[in-house]
């Protein structure tokens, strides 16, 4: 089992910035594949974007991509999503994910087997 926390949300000018953080506790020394999802109010949750264990590949839905940056420092079991340039279609909240076994990013939310309870994240134009 891991256990994962979202935190850093919170309500941003539009073209303004947030940092968001995913913290893992648990079986965290098993190598697993990390992602970001978002869910919009009356919208079906999306991908944001994927890294693999190890940092080496990563993947964005293009509605972020030139604007998001996923990383992770598995030291101290935490993942990250710089948003730049935020939208008010960005305005939605946002989960962090966590798949094993997997040697590829994955933007397929079914394939991930822990979420968190997610953060909001507040576009205001």
């Amino acid at each position: 089992q891991v256990q994962l926390v979202e935190s850093g949300g919170g309500l941003v000018q539009a073209g303004g910035s947030l940092r968001l953080s995913c913290a893992a506790s648990g079986r965290t020394f098993r190598p697993y594949t990390l992602a970001w999802f978002r869910q919009a109010p009356g919208k079906e949750r999306e991908f944001v974007a994927s890294i693999t264990w190890r940092g080496s590949r990563t993947y964005y839905a293009d509605s972020v991509k030139d604007r998001f940056t996923i990383s992770r420092e598995n030291a101290k079991n935490t993942m990250y999503l710089q948003m730049n340039s935020l939208k008010p279609e960005d305005t939605a909240l946002y989960y962090c994910a966590a798949v094993y076994g997997s040697s590829e990013p994955v933007h397929i939310a079914l394939r991930y087997d822990y979420w968190g309870q997610g953060t909001q994240v507040t576009v205001s134009s």
